[in-house]
């Protein structure tokens, strides 16, 4: 007899924060406040900000922009969005973008203008002379979530928070506040407060898109407001080195096999088993960045026999061998 599923709203809720939880506690998170932005008057910024300028590294970083006070507006992609005070903007991709207020104002290149690291205070960079202008937040996140395929492909290039309108805003604003705070009342212990609230900022962000997911929507977040799926991700993710079957995760979901797997291609555009295989392979690819466990032995946890069966399969995932993906990352 199938197990049924709860009907308790409240309890799938924290099934999903579950799956998520066990995603952000074994895929690495760091994020870095780069600097408060204060221009005045007419502004803009180049059309297409380097990821380069920010972090050093392209792969996995998302750049972010908090609209602290005042007005502007973002162009991406043709399409131009007016921001105001609480807006969160993300871009998972780095997608290239412009900020700005008015027209044809003064070109500003806040990131060519930070000062050589390291940073006892994080840099406050004004630009014009006017008495009120913008202030914004800007940095970047580095997460090495991005090279798992079914949460990268349900990302979209540019998640937007108006934090002022959202139903659970109040939180990100007093998050937000207390960012400015450790800005503008420097203590010790300041630079590395402030990575640690962009961090949380960001897990709220996604506990955000899961929370206004369409019940018929594709992808992996999809999949998390989705009780069935939600229910399958949480053993995968809780126990993802059991050799598990989809006569398991069917049980567990309470749908028969073939349902389970019409629902994972339809919502995940992947087999139940397939999922199963890619997360693993992703915590081997966080178990090469840092760790030094000999690549046999990550084989092995990942579920593969041989050494060599492991290096086929990470390399069709990632286009590059194991031993290659260590030291690009390491570097």
């Amino acid at each position: 007899m199938l197990e049924a599923l709860p009907e308790n709203p409240a309890a799938q809720g924290v099934i999903r924060d579950d799956v998520l939880s066990a995603l952000l506690s074994t895929i690495r998170l760091s994020g870095a406040l780069q600097f408060c932005f204060m221009p005045t008057g007419d502004w803009q910024t180049d059309a297409a900000p380097s990821l380069s300028g920010l972090s050093g590294k392209a792969f996995g970083t998302m750049p972010f922009h908090i609209v602290v006070a005042g007005n502007c507006w973002l162009k991406t992609e043709g399409e131009e969005t007016d921001l105001e005070a609480g807006d969160v903007l993300v871009f998972p991709f780095g997608t290239g973008h412009q900020l700005g207020a008015g027209k044809n104002g003064m070109l500003v290149l806040p990131t060519r203008d930070l000062p050589e690291k390291p940073w006892r205070e994080i840099p406050v960079l004004r630009y014009g002379e006017a008495a009120q202008g913008v202030r914004l937040l800007c940095g970047y996140l580095q997460w090495d979530g991005l090279s798992f395929g079914p949460l990268r492909q349900s990302l979209p290039k540019l998640i937007h928070v108006r934090t002022r309108v959202a139903n659970d805003g109040d939180w990100l604003r007093a998050t937000i506040r207390q960012m400015v705070e450790e800005v503008d009342r420097p203590r010790a212990g300041g630079v590395s407060m402030l990575p640690r609230l962009t961090e949380l900022i960001f897990i709220e962000i996604l506990r955000h898109q899961i929370s206004m997911t369409a019940p018929k929507a594709a992808g992996w977040l999809a999949a998390l407001a989705d009780p069935a799926l939600s229910r399958c991700l949480s053993l995968i993710h809780g126990d993802p080195g059991r050799d598990w079957s989809l006569e398991q995760l069917a049980a567990a979901a309470g749908l028969s096999r073939s349902a389970l797997a019409d629902r994972f291609q339809a919502i995940l555009a992947i087999s139940p088993i397939r999922y199963v295989r890619d997360w693993r392979l992703t915590l081997a690819s966080t178990a090469l960045a840092t760790t030094a466990r000999p690549i046999a032995a990550i084989a092995c946890d990942a579920g593969y026999a041989t050494e060599a069966a492991f290096n086929r399969a990470f390399s069709r995932a990632f286009a590059t061998p194991p031993a290659a993906w260590r030291a690009m990352v390491r570097s």
